[in-house]
């Protein structure tokens, strides 16, 4: 953690010369703000017992920032060509600027410190992932992480990753720089079976890292396929190779001229940190752009 907080130190200063970040700083984002305080209490001199004027008891309330999700999220099937692929389509106005509240899948963090766990994978975790015999991979290659995170609502959540063994304590130490500061994510959950098999709604916006599949476009193993990729935001960061867009409702972010929260940037805390570890960002890639990804070895 040490080593990757100096170097983000040191290349997040350069960057700042160079241009504006790609995600909100700890200054633009209200942490605090949303929180209303409790009525402060007044000691008072007298020794006379006082009476209460009131039984209602003032407790300190959170405004969540952001909006709920649309009804229709997840649910619209996004036109299909030929081979069964979702079509890119325009983004729809509802998601312009995404800044949905969390759905709490896993118990939230109980204050604003980074919490995290590394282990083995559960059975439970197993049996619900896209983990099978034939991935290439074994199962005590990979550790199922927890880490406390940032929504875009203003509060924090607990998150799960399957990640590859080896990396998974620089995993951990990234996302609690972007833990740190601030930056939101919408959801972030192991990939299950369902969801891999599901027709697309191209709205999706899960951070992940480990699902058993081959890369897009491709017959050979995705580095997620043996926990070696991390995405983040999918939808604030899409994949892009001439009109194929996905997720295929996030057209609207392939513009990168716009700075948007969640988005990523090459001064990016996410993007300086992974590069700090020796992975690599999609998003200078030269044939095609992959915005949300993260990659050992460049793929």
């Amino acid at each position: 953690m040490r080593l990757i907080t100096l170097f983000l130190a040191a290349s997040l200063i350069a960057g700042c010369a160079a241009g504006q970040s790609g995600q909100p700083s700890p200054t633009s984002v209200p942490t605090t703000g949303a929180v209303t305080s409790p009525p402060e209490t007044t000691a008072s001199t007298s020794t006379e017992p006082v009476e209460s004027t009131s039984s209602t008891t003032v407790t300190p309330t959170t405004t969540l920032l952001g909006a709920p999700a649309p009804s229709w999220l997840g649910t619209r099937i996004v036109p299909l060509d030929e081979n069964g692929d979702g079509i890119s389509q325009p983004t729809p106005p509802e998601l312009l600027n995404r800044q949905f509240h969390t759905v709490d899948l896993l118990p939230p963090p109980f204050d604003d410190m980074f919490q995290s766990t590394i282990g083995p994978v559960p059975s439970d975790v197993l049996a619900r992932s896209t983990w099978h015999p034939e991935c290439p991979v074994g199962v005590d290659e990979l550790s199922y992480v927890t880490v406390s995170f940032y929504g875009f609502d203003g509060v924090f959540h607990t998150g799960e990753l399957i990640v590859n063994a080896a990396w998974a304590a620089e995993i951990v130490d990234i996302f609690e720089l972007l833990h740190e500061n601030r930056y939101p994510i919408e959801q972030m959950q192991v990939v299950t079976v369902e969801m891999d098999d599901a027709l697309p709604t191209g709205d999706g916006n899960n951070t992940s890292s480990f699902t058993c599949r081959t890369a897009v476009g491709e017959g050979s193993w995705s580095m997620h396929a043996s926990g070696l990729a991390v995405d983040i935001n999918p939808f604030h960061n899409p994949y892009e190779k001439g009109e194929l867009i996905l997720p295929e409702l996030a057209t609207a972010y392939a513009d990168r001229d716009q700075n948007l929260p969640g988005m990523l940037f090459q001064d990016s805390v996410a993007v300086v940190a992974f590069e700090s570890i020796g992975w690599t960002w999609g998003g200078n890639w030269r044939t095609l752009k992959d915005y949300m990804h993260f990659s050992s070895n460049g793929r």
